[in-house]
């Protein structure tokens, strides 16, 4: 069994849920996956340990996605910059980090032609990313801190993994 990018947006999704109810077919919508793609990452997620099931609801992980999110998903979801687009704004170019960081570069966007944003490319952890983001501030900020886990420098790396301990524990 090997994870899928889609997974790792289900899960970020799951944990901006908390305990509300879903479906896999209003999470499909959401994230603009289907619901077999959905079915598949919850399964997946439970196998891997990062999610589990408690009656009949799904529940996150919360220490291990942590652990995975901070030691692996570099690895596994391997950032790959590009051209300059136009786009939506992601690391420190996008909350939580806008404030924290003043940066003169030009901002890093998910390539996205909707976006309001021009500048250096980083393709999303998964290619819906953008338009989910955009009906969820709460999922947008977690994907945020997720590429500065992957692709960001180490003080980006480092402001991240402290941002994303605080906001799975609050969630959690």
């Amino acid at each position: 069994m090997v994870l899928k990018s889609q997974d790792i947006l289900v899960l970020l999704k799951l944990v901006t849920q908390r305990d509300e109810s879903w479906t896999y077919n209003n999470l499909a919508a959401a994230l603009d996956l289907s619901p077999s793609q959905v079915h598949g990452a919850v399964r997946r997620a439970i196998k891997s340990g990062l999610a589990s099931e408690q009656g009949d609801r799904v529940r996150v992980n919360i220490r291990n996605l942590e652990e995975f999110l901070l030691h692996a998903l570099r690895y596994v979801s391997v950032p790959e910059r590009g051209p300059k687009s136009r786009g939506m704004a992601t690391l420190t170019s996008a909350p939580p980090f806008a404030a924290m960081f003043i940066d003169d570069k030009e901002p890093i966007v998910w390539p996205d032609p909707s976006g309001d944003a021009r500048g250096e490319s980083l393709e999303p952890i998964h290619k819906s990313a953008p338009a989910a983001a955009r009906r969820d501030p709460d999922l947008y900020e977690l994907l945020v801190i997720s590429d500065a886990l992957r692709a960001g420098r180490a003080r980006e790396r480092q402001a991240a993994a402290q941002e994303l301990k605080k906001r799975l524990r609050a969630y959690g």
